[in-house]
């Protein structure tokens, strides 16, 4: 690990503060925890370019520049992306994976259509992931099988699988659930391209067919469906649907900061 003296660049400062970090930046595990926990609660998850038939760039220029210039998100291969480019930047080794999403797969197996990081931290490793729009672990997760996760009302755990690898769980329902799964083959940038242009353009995609938003907030998760606004805290979730595209805009406005051109 070096001795982050990236940590002091214009463009990395200009990222910790999109995210609200103002925290040591010592390559400790906590640290990198609280990266992911501010990642969670500013930047939003969303497909809106893809939805407006926008294409997507990977280059990390044009990620800096759509999600801290312009203060927008974005889905796992582009947030995820940044996220790792930002955490060498700060020192932290990182690799990056393939995964297969599970959860609400209608035709298991799913297809590698996510990109997830695994992080060394103080001689450990962790799993990493900002690219998720449904609940997910809020901190990484120490790659040990079978060690338990509790994050509030939550609780994660990594089993293996022989043929699927790595298999990330969720204790629901009164029992596991697989999330999504990964094998620890090192992907280049360029192995994501196919991957998003999939996303971005097979009639079957779920990314095309409507708007997906979500964030982390410090009273629950603001979500969209659609045109459906979902307002989760603990009192319950309200759930609207803006009558004009004015509303709908000063809505992406009030509950993901986002201005769209």
């Amino acid at each position: 690990m070096n001795d982050f003296a990236n940590s002091s660049r214009p463009d990395v400062q200009a990222y910790l503060k999109r995210i609200g970090y103002d925290g040591p930046l010592d390559g400790s595990a906590e640290t990198l925890a609280r990266l992911q926990e501010c990642h969670l609660h500013t930047v939003p998850y969303e497909n809106l370019d893809i939805v407006r038939r926008i294409p997507l760039s990977l280059e990390i220029e044009d990620l800096f520049g759509k999600i801290v210039e312009r203060g927008r998100g974005g889905y796992c291969f582009e947030l995820n992306a940044l996220f790792g480019w930002l955490l060498r930047e700060l020192g932290y080794p990182v690799t990056d994976f393939m995964a297969r999403f599970w959860r609400d797969e209608p035709n298991p197996p799913p297809k590698r259509r996510h990109r997830v990081l695994k992080v060394e931290a103080e001689g450990s490793f962790y799993l990493c992931d900002v690219g998720v729009g449904g609940i997910v672990p809020r901190r990484p997760i120490q790659m040990v099988e079978g060690l338990e996760h509790p994050q509030g009302d939550e609780c994660y755990r990594l089993e293996r699988d022989p043929y699927y690898g790595w298999l990330l769980c969720e204790f629901k329902h009164g029992g596991w659930s697989r999330i999504y799964s990964f094998t620890e083959e090192p992907q280049l940038p360029k192995d994501f391209v196919m991957a998003t242009y999939w996303c971005e353009n097979a009639p079957d995609s779920i990314f095309m067919g409507s708007s997906m938003l979500a964030i982390r907030t410090a009273e629950g998760r603001n979500t969209v469906a659609g045109n459906e606004f979902r307002i989760f805290t603990a009192d319950g979730v309200r759930t609207f649907v803006p009558e004009t595209e004015e509303q709908y805009h000063e809505a992406l406005r009030t509950y993901f900061g986002i201005e769209l051109h």
